[in-house]
């Protein structure tokens, strides 16, 4: 297994990379890279990983990801064709003193962050536009572009953090992250315990812990729920299946304990989140 430290190469005769990437190109794992990424989904639907947050991904959806924020976008099923409009670009890709500028203060704080961010509403809708006409665009027009995108990003609210200032230390990514990841997909629906995951990895248990610690910045236990909720949020929003039957069919054996971790996750009830989702998707 390779270490995952993606290298981005910009497009021809540009600074930057604008490009759509599409099944099997878009099935890339853990991974991070120094480039700032601004990512919209066009196929496809899944579960993303970025930093130590978990979420859903859907068409549409718009992700701004910081550089060197480990991130990886899982489609739901192996046969399911998925594609992503990506604009990569490093801090200093116009060269140096652009940022100092008075009128790029507010692009400057943003790039200064290290988080990952999913945008919503208008903002949303209008970075699409962007990024689609970024992508046909071509020489100086294009440049223009991508400075709109961050001007309209940096200067909104419309968004939500996912991955709050995640600093990560290392210089390349273990790969024994790759194959924890990829087999805690495989099997988060089911019983997983230390012992198991901890073979996965060849660690022993107290090792197997700092070291998921250290790379994700929480427990593996931790890790698991936040992969349970965001199933169980699926299921939620795109069924009418009892809440019960969610519960069960999210890996959980006891109603109590699956209340618990949604409200620790979501800071609301399984049915609050529904109705919320119901009123929101009315309006």
């Amino acid at each position: 297994m390779k270490t995952l430290i993606q290298r981005v190469e910009p497009d021809a005769n540009q600074s930057f990379a604008c490009r759509v990437y599409e099944t099997p190109q878009f099935e890339t794992n853990w991974h991070k890279h120094p480039e700032y990424e601004l990512i919209t989904i066009l196929k496809g639907h899944g579960t993303a990983l970025i930093g130590d947050h978990v979420c859903d991904y859907k068409v549409n959806d718009v992700f701004f990801i910081a550089g060197n924020l480990p991130h990886w976008f899982r489609k739901h099923h192996p046969k399911m064709n998925c594609a992503v409009l990506v604009v990569h670009f490093t801090g200093d890709c116009w060269g140096e003193g652009l940022l100092q500028m008075p009128e790029m203060k507010t692009i400057q704080a943003l790039l200064k962050k290290n988080n990952g961010i999913l945008l919503q509403k208008r903002l949303k809708k209008e970075m699409q536009q962007d990024m689609h006409a970024l992508h046909t665009a071509k020489g100086f027009e294009k440049l223009l572009l991508l400075f709109q995108c961050l001007h309209k990003l940096s200067a909104s609210q419309q968004y939500k953090i996912l991955a709050a200032d995640f600093h990560d230390p290392a210089v390349s990514v273990n790969p024994a992250i790759e194959k924890i990841i990829d087999y805690s997909f495989k099997h988060f629906l089911e019983p997983i315990t230390l012992e198991e995951i901890a073979a996965v990895a060849n660690m022993t248990i107290p090792t197997f812990c700092r070291f998921f610690r250290k790379n994700i910045k929480k427990t593996y236990f931790e890790f698991i729920r936040d992969l349970r909720i965001s199933h169980a949020c699926k299921l939620l929003t795109t069924t009418s299946q009892p809440i019960l039957e969610v519960c069960y069919e999210s890996g959980y054996k006891s109603w109590a304990h699956f209340s618990k971790q949604f409200k620790e996750v979501k800071q609301q009830t399984p049915s609050q989140f529904r109705r919320q989702f119901m009123e929101g998707f009315a309006v």
